[in-house]
């Protein structure tokens, strides 16, 4: 098609409607700029939502050709106008040709680089990646119904646009994308044909996807690749997003999206004043209704019931504002609150300053309150809430809790975060055989992922010995007592062995003991059988005594202090580990 020319000037025309670029729209706008154009090569920006929202002005369907100058402006040719303009930004970036991760170990071949899935149904997907191009997959995944875990270790909020950062917010909030800030896989293999990201992490767990989705890096164009001439480069007013190239002699500036705004502002508008602004912090901090907007902004979900067992221990129900509450028992949640919320200790966050404005997070077992309103046994499936048990962790000179301290002093009707993602392999999937003995072990708010799984196998039926024995230090650590012995009295296959280590009315008994001496036996008549049991273990890890494995699977080194895997290893038990199918099963995220 032929170039039509205009005689529209603009302040800032931007080339491409990604992250950055949408963020240099909308900053530079706050900045006082008034006519802006987006110049985009395909039928959609990055998200389609700042558009309307910010009233943006988006030319779809247009390639760059040519940048020259004309008197004191520049003027940008694509294939369908040309635009004279005081300055130029270059916000798109290319991939990188042929590039594959060289730190990540691959074994699927559903793994994808800057691809999405095309398939007609949802799919639950794993994103990985720390920058724009990684949140800009994981908003196009989820705007496509898919259920997207993002996992960027190394995000820095500060590299991340605000556009970018803005969306992964209100992703989060409204439960369409769950974000594992700290975590990225050490390696993506294979079970059952599909794909399961390892973590490095002893404390995460492996997650297993339909498709894994991993954002490459991006690389900041050059002047030849949008036609830009030598004098256009010397006006000093064509700028390109990205980092800048230091084996390239004067290049041309570069500068993250976010602050393009004030300097096209400073560089062609030398009579504009620029306010200084506070840090986003320091204004919040100010703001008396910060708080209220603060809650807006990142809680999704309302507590519905909070039950004190006693001032430390108390069991929550929580609904969530969007999404549905399904599980499979034995799976976790993640719960999360603010560090501007007040603390019920005296202990004092590090760095609050830095993080007052941030969130918490932890993941939590979900628990199961066992019995419906009517005594039937809780069919959690057909509810709308889910229900967390938890204590207090009380700060230390090693340790500060932040979550725990904060939550205790919610009552029913207060708002908090609820991750997207419901997730974990620690369920009954492996008891395939309604006569195998089915052994729980746990300590403390360990067997919250327990009650649950022992009311499904109820509920379904199973006619084996099912047998629940949790370690705790008081009689009132127990905060389902009641319920386990309505069950143990209701059903004749169910026992249930609570262990306190602390009352002078019992004897001290640690779960190792309880298995050495063959305590099941003597208690139940329940035989631990390695050909027809399952065992399940969450708690203290000194208790459940997880080994070190080395490159081999045989090469296996137990912890110093015995735990209950390596008592059950020597009598024959297989511990369930990656693609080894096994009969001791263990929580990797307590």
């Amino acid at each position: 098609m032929d170039t039509i020319a205009t005689s529209t000037a603009y302040d800032l025309v931007i080339v491409g409607g990604s992250a950055g670029g949408l963020s240099v729209a909308v900053s530079s706008l706050r900045s006082g700029l008034g006519a802006i154009r987006i110049v985009e090569s395909g039928s959609a920006v990055a998200f389609p939502d700042l558009v309307g929202e910010n009233q943006l002005d988006v030319g779809y369907g247009e390639t760059v050709t040519s940048i020259e100058t004309h008197g004191d402006d520049l003027v940008v040719t694509t294939n369908r106008l040309s635009y004279r303009t005081t300055g130029v930004l270059i916000a798109d970036r290319r991939p990188l040709p042929d590039w594959r991760p060289s730190d990540l170990r691959i074994e699927s071949d559903r793994v994808l680089v800057d691809t999405l899935p095309d398939g007609p149904d949802p799919e639950d997907v794993l994103v990985v990646g720390f920058a724009d191009h990684a949140v800009e997959l994981t908003a196009t995944l989820a705007a496509n119904g898919h259920r997207v875990v993002l996992a960027a270790a190394g995000m820095d909020p500060t590299r991340l646009s605000p556009a970018g950062d803005n969306l992964l917010r209100r992703l989060e909030h409204d439960r369409r994308a769950a974000v594992l800030y700290r975590l990225t896989p050490s390696a993506i293999g294979e079970v059952d044909g599909f794909p399961m990201a390892y973590f490095a992490n002893r404390d995460a767990p492996d997650l297993q996807f339909d498709r894994v989705v991993i954002a490459s890096p991006r690389e900041t164009l050059t002047p030849a690749d949008v036609g830009a001439t030598d004098d256009a480069v010397a006006t000093g007013r064509l700028w390109f997003v990205g980092e800048p190239d230091p084996d390239v002699v004067d290049a041309p500036p570069t500068a993250p999206g976010w602050r393009v705004g004030e300097a096209v502002a400073a560089a062609c508008f030398p009579d504009l004043v620029l306010p200084t602004p506070a840090s986003t912090i320091a204004r919040r901090q100010r703001h008396r209704g910060a708080i209220e907007e603060l809650r807006a902004e990142f809680y999704n979900a309302t507590i519905t019931a909070f039950e004190p067992i006693h001032d430390e221990l108390w069991t929550i129900r929580v609904r969530p504002d969007f999404g549905d509450a399904d599980y499979i028992p034995g799976q976790y949640a993640t719960l999360g609150l603010g560090y501007w919320e007040p603390r019920i200790d005296e202990a004092t966050d590090p760095d609050l300053d830095q993080r007052w404005d941030k969130l918490v997070r932890r993941s939590y077992s979900i628990s199961n309150r066992m019995f419906d309103e009517f005594g039937y046994l809780n069919d959690d499936s057909a509810s709308d809430e889910l229900e967390f048990y938890i204590v207090l962790v009380t700060p230390t000179d090693e340790n500060i809790p932040a979550l725990t301290p904060r939550l205790i002093l919610k009552r029913p009707g207060d708002s908090l975060y609820l991750g997207a993602k419901v997730a974990g392999r620690y369920t009954l999937a492996p008891v395939q055989d309604p006569d195998d003995t089915v052994v729980f072990l746990a300590t403390g708010t360990g067997e919250a992922p327990h009650n649950g799984m022992v009311v499904e196998l109820l509920r379904k039926g199973h006619v084996g010995p099912i047998v629940s024995a949790v370690t705790v230090r008081q009689w009132s650590d127990l905060g389902y007592q009641v319920k386990h012995e309505a069950l143990a009295a209701r059903y004749p296959n169910y026992h249930y062995l609570p262990l306190p280590t602390r009352e002078p009315d019992v004897p001290k008994r640690y779960i190792q003991s309880v298995i050495a001496d063959d305590g099941f036996a003597e208690e139940f008549r329940v035989v631990l059988d390695p050909d027809r049991t399952h065992v399940y273990l969450c708690g203290n890890p000194a208790m459940i005594g997880l080994p070190e494995f080395g490159t081999d699977d045989d090469d296996v080194v137990f912890p110093e202090v015995t735990g209950v895997i390596e008592l059950l290893v020597e009598r024959g038990f297989t511990l369930s580990h990656r693609k080894v199918a096994g009969n001791i099963h263990y929580e990797e995220y307590w």
